[in-house]
Order: structure tokens, then C-alpha cells, then sequence
């Protein structure tokens, strides 16, 4: 008769996958390192974007004409910015400022706010999405410098803010805009 020995005894051995016999006390003693990691873990940069949105812009531009592109761009901005737009009307002017702040830092654009009560103003030396396009090549679509017009209107729509591009320099982007509270 062939002894089996204890039935517990199979079961606290494990067969490795290296071939290895081992105890299961073994297995559950050895080291383990677990790594969790998350999105948000990643520094969030995205220049190749630009060059896609630009691409975008466009094809809608030689496809449906400029009004389509500011539309689409208006649909965008309320949409996407529906919070931060309440922010600006809960906050003002300053909900804004901080917004800018961390998009041009996350950027790494070198930019000038000033910040009073009733106004902001924004000097942007050149627009890291315009800088990045053209040291890769990608073409920038002619209406891009209506991307930012279009997203600062529709920020200051259903506000007391009113936005006005002073000036905007088609090969860097450079430029200088001013958020202003509406006469009442």
C-alpha cells in the first residue's frame, strides 16, 4: 500500500513556477513590492496637442468657413469652462488670474498678469502652443490666434467682464490682452 502521508502536507507544498518545490509559508514570507500609480502621479504636458487642435481649426476653417470655427470654439469654451466660469462670477477677476497662472506655468510660458479689482491684464512674451507648432513643423492654422479671442469671449459672456485682444503677434503668439468689468 502506497502512504500518502499527512493530506495537509500536499497542500502546504506548492509546485514554483521555476520548478522549486517551496512551502507555502515561503510564498507569503517573500518580499513584494506593490507600485500604484495614478494619472494624476504624471506631470500633464501636452504640446503635440496644439498641433492636432490646430489641424482641427483648419479643416473646419477651409471646410465651413470662419464662423464655424468660432462657433465651434464658443460651444467649446462654455462647455468646458462652465465651472470656471462660475468661478469668475463668484470671485471675479481673480478666478481668472489663477486659472492663467497655472495654464502658462504647466506650459512654462513666461507671462505677466497684473490684477486690480476691475481689470487683468495678460502679457504673454510667446504662446507655448504657437512656439511648439512651428520648432516641429506643424502648420498653424490661420485662424489660430482666434482660438484664444473665441474661449476669452465666451469666458466673459454671462459675466461682468468684458475681454479685448490689444494686440497678437502672428509668428510668436506674443500678446497682450485685457479683462475689464463692463461700464454698469
Amino acid at each position: 500500500m502506497h502512504h500518502q502521508g499527512d493530506p495537509g502536507e500536499s497542500r502546504k507544498r506548492r509546485l514554483c513556477q521555476c520548478g522549486m518545490m517551496v512551502q507555502a509559508e515561503d510564498i507569503t514570507q517573500m518580499a513584494r513590492e506593490v507600485i500604484r500609480r495614478q494619472a494624476s502621479d504624471n506631470e500633464y504636458l501636452h504640446k503635440d496637442f496644439h498641433g492636432a487642435f490646430s489641424a482641427g481649426i483648419e479643416y473646419l476653417h477651409k471646410n465651413f468657413g470662419p464662423e464655424a470655427v468660432r462657433e465651434y470654439l464658443h460651444q467649446f469654451a462654455t462647455s468646458f469652462y462652465a465651472p470656471l466660469i462660475d468661478d469668475i462670477n463668484r470671485r471675479g477677476l481673480a478666478a481668472l488670474k489663477d486659472r492663467l497662472e497655472s495654464v502658462y506655468r504647466t506650459e512654462q510660458a513666461a507671462v505677466n498678469i497684473s490684477l486690480t479689482e476691475d481689470e487683468l491684464v495678460l502679457e504673454v512674451e510667446s504662446c507655448p502652443a504657437v512656439m511648439h507648432m512651428r520648432e516641429h513643423g506643424y502648420q498653424v492654422a490661420a485662424m489660430f490666434p482666434e482660438t484664444s479671442k473665441a474661449v476669452y469671449e465666451a469666458l466673459c459672456e454671462n459675466t461682468p467682464f468684458s475681454v479685448e485682444v490689444c494686440s497678437y503677434d502672428r509668428s510668436t503668439g506674443a500678446s497682450l490682452v485685457r479683462f475689464s468689468r463692463r461700464h454698469r
